[in-house]
């Protein structure tokens, strides 16, 4: 179903990942290292909005496209694949959407390039699942906005250029603002001591009586749509990538299964570990089927939110499956650093819960079918 285009980007990304990622993934997340350089690495390779237009530096490509690129850097690592999505999905979209041209213009070449580490503000201390209920706001000052607040478990924050701030205006309007790296009062703080994605850098954004010209506003959004739909976006990353996810845990399994033997001869050849591989490489299909349909509607504009968020939920409990039936496979040596399923397994934990938790996403699905929201 994939085109020949579609193809050679899954190579290409491929081949990046196993130069640039994989020989040292385990020690990054062993020492829990955010290698920075990967960043101008990202740029290089198109990993960084690939469907923004080329006139501002993005790839130009279809969500198929970008759905490959996620699921090959995913089968690296969630969180290499987290730096990914955050700085094309929640950075690069919402300025391409709903930006100025002056916006786009200025930050959207630097943030595809890898010049510029982008984040996105929206969970808070107190909010996670309930976003409405963000506390963080600006005061209308006459030639500027009085940012003050807090967002939490934010993905690159430590080490951003811009941060793309979602608040609550005087009438509690939700607006979006561009925050950028030496803004006087805004601070970001890393999270140590994670047991997940500990190849990625995370932290929080802290904003005291920080003054945001008015032409970091973004003008084309008004309302809890904009981060939503930039989740949206977001979500259909992770959607193919958990699949590279449980790609990566399967191909370790098979390839350990034929080359581990006991009871004189290898363990592939046990009917329990056959029936391990083959529900894996069958709920892989299913997924990819899915997210492949899924990319032609997206492509199509017709793609709803129900519908990714589906997708993105199934994926990642698919992939948490396989992961555990995989470091079974693996025996004692599964919870080693030799193969990549502990990790694996720690970083899905994370990719479950962000960008919509395993639940909420259920009862968007809940409510898209019944009409009744149950989460208010």
């Amino acid at each position: 179903m994939l085109t020949e285009e579609h193809k050679l980007i899954r190579q290409s990304i491929r081949d990046f990942v196993k130069k640039e990622i994989s020989p040292y993934i385990e020690k990054w997340a062993q020492q829990a290292h955010f290698p920075s350089e990967i960043v101008r690495k990202f740029g290089e390779v198109g990993a960084f909005g690939p469907t923004v237009p080329t006139e501002y530096g993005g790839g130009g490509l279809d969500y198929i496209s970008y759905g490959l690129i996620m699921q090959e850097i995913e089968r690296g690592d969630s969180g290499m694949r987290s730096t990914a999505s955050v700085q094309g999905s929640l950075v690069m979209f919402p300025i391409y959407a709903y930006g100025s041209e002056e916006q786009r213009k200025k930050f959207l070449p630097k943030l595809a390039s890898g010049e510029w580490l982008g984040c996105f503000g929206l969970t808070e201390p107190d909010h996670g699942s309930n976003p409405g209920g963000m506390t963080t706001n600006i005061k209308d000052m006459g030639d500027y906005y009085l940012l003050n607040g807090a967002k939490l478990w934010i993905s690159n924050s430590p080490e951003c250029q811009v941060a793309v701030v979602w608040a609550k205006d005087e009438s509690g309007r939700i607006k979006g603002l561009i925050v950028e790296r030496g803004m006087e009062g805004f601070t970001t703080p890393e999270i140590h001591n994670k047991w997940s994605l500990r190849a990625s850098i995370t932290g929080e954004l802290v904003f005291d009586n920080v003054k945001v010209p008015k032409e970091n506003l973004l003008p084309g959004i008004d309302g809890l749509k904009g981060p939503l739909s930039c989740l949206d976006s977001a979500r259909f990353g992770i959607a193919w990538g958990a699949i590279g996810v449980a790609i990566d845990c399967y191909e370790s399994a098979l390839k350990y299964s034929l080359e581990r033997e006991q009871f004189g001869k290898p363990i592939a050849g046990f009917q329990l570990q056959q029936k391990k591989l083959a529900e894996m490489i069958t709920e892989i299909t299913k997924a990819q089927l899915l997210v492949w349909r899924l990319g032609v509607l997206k492509n199509e504009g017709k793609a709803t939110s129900a519908q990714i968020s589906m997708a993105k939920r199934n994926s990642v409990e698919m992939a948490l499956h396989v992961a555990r039936e995989a470091r079974q496979i693996h025996g004692g040596m599964g919870i080693t650093g030799e193969y990549p399923i502990m990790r694996h397994m720690m970083n899905l934990e994370s990719v479950i819960t962000y960008e919509g938790t395993h639940d909420i996403h259920l009862l968007i699905t809940g409510a898209d079918i019944t009409g009744i929201q149950a989460f208010k």
